[in-house]
């Protein structure tokens, strides 16, 4: 499961997730935000742009959909 931010919402089903993490550099040994997105299905097209939500791993639904939409933790 991850967490992330709906950064688009203009697709049919679909919304595309940012989710950023903390890796420890090992040069410098400072945090840097590392950023990925993910294409999720959205069954009821619900989400909307700036909402958080937690996605879970799911088969295939098409190319690049791998990705479910589980809940909305917060709305925009």
């Amino acid at each position: 499961m991850l967490v992330g931010t709906v950064v688009s919402d203009g697709m049919d089903k679909t919304v595309v997730v940012r989710v950023e993490r903390l890796v420890r550099d090992p040069r410098y040994h400072k945090f840097v935000r590392r950023r990925a997105k993910f294409m999720a299905h959205d069954e009821s097209n619900s989400c909307a742009i700036g909402d958080q939500v937690q996605i879970v791993e799911h088969r295939p639904v098409s190319k690049r959909k791998r990705w479910k939409v589980q809940a909305t933790l917060a709305k925009a």
